[in-house]
């Protein structure tokens, strides 16, 4: 079985390669769909939220902060980790205390064990997970 067997993720990224890497790499693990976002406008519609089972959070996207929206994500129950080359680690333990975050550049392996395990958990699994 696949970690991320028949999962439908959800990726918040704006830079364009590595939205495609994540794809290839979560779809390679069993994925079964990857809704790739890139602009923070297109977070507004809530009827995204019907159709995924995970997330994967850029912090900033086109200059702006995925927080809001992460903290949508919780409040319904979804689970997500932050994969991002930005480290605003503070305010993430302060606001997101379980939420993992693999920081940039990281290895599809790790960024899929963060998954897999958030996915089985239904959230992260430890307070404040920093994968560098």
């Amino acid at each position: 079985m696949d970690l991320l067997d028949g999962l439908r993720i959800l990726l918040v990224e704006d830079e364009y390669l590595i939205a495609m890497d994540v794809e290839t790499i979560c779809l390679e693990h069993g994925a079964l769909d990857v809704a790739i976002v890139s602009r923070l406008s297109d977070l507004d519609d809530d009827g995204l939220m019907r159709h995924i089972d995970i997330a994967i959070l850029d912090l900033m996207l086109d200059g702006g902060s995925t927080l809001d929206f992460a903290a949508r994500l919780q409040s319904r129950g979804i689970p997500f980790i932050f994969a991002s080359g930005h480290s605003m680690t503070d305010e993430i333990r302060i606001r997101f205390p379980r939420i993992r975050l693999v920081e940039k550049p990281y290895s599809g392996d790790d960024l899929v064990n963060a998954l897999s395990d958030a996915g089985r958990t239904g959230s992260p699994q430890s307070t404040g997970d920093v994968i560098t």
